[in-house]
């Protein structure tokens, strides 16, 4: 997959945990959007992932960015993760993986042995004018949400 930065994001329309359709050019024109695609709700490391996001939640807000977390899993399991977290932001449904395909973040993976398809822990960062300004792939989730933030900072300064 080629890089997506300095590209137009691909488009996407999906549920989001109440079932209400939200795509990217919901934004456009007006606010940042974090995008980020995670494996499974309330696993270890996608719970630490969207804790961390949720404590940067007004830092973010601050810069006039919207936060949305994607995954494979249903709206009833969002929910009951937004809740168990206290999540102040949406997280999108991706069903049959098309926005993750779109990304290139829907890859072959391997744990215990066994090959899977499956989602690559990543984030991208989407101006006001639907601009991938930077994309951060195979993820690791420790510092990664305070390096997103600074990514932000200096873009705003910037505009």
């Amino acid at each position: 997959m080629e890089k997506l930065e300095g590209m137009q994001a691909p488009q996407f329309s999906l549920p989001n945990e109440n079932g209400e359709i939200v795509s990217l050019s919901d934004f456009e024109g007006e606010k940042y959007v974090i995008l980020y695609f995670y494996p499974k709700d309330a696993t270890p490391g996608c719970t630490t992932q969207a804790c961390d996001f949720r404590d940067a939640h007004q830092s973010f807000s601050d810069l006039n960015a919207v936060i949305l977390g994607v995954s494979p899993d249903n709206e009833a399991s969002h929910q009951r993760f937004i809740e168990k977290q206290g999540l102040p932001f949406s997280l999108l449904v991706d069903a049959n993986h098309e926005a993750a395909e779109a990304y290139g973040v829907w890859k072959l993976k391997k744990m215990f042995g066994k090959e899977y398809m499956g989602i690559e822990r990543s984030t991208f960062l989407i101006d006001p004018t639907g601009t991938v300004v930077k994309e951060w792939r195979k993820v690791k989730v420790k510092g990664h949400i305070e390096e997103a933030l600074a990514t932000l900072e200096q873009l705003t300064k910037k505009a």
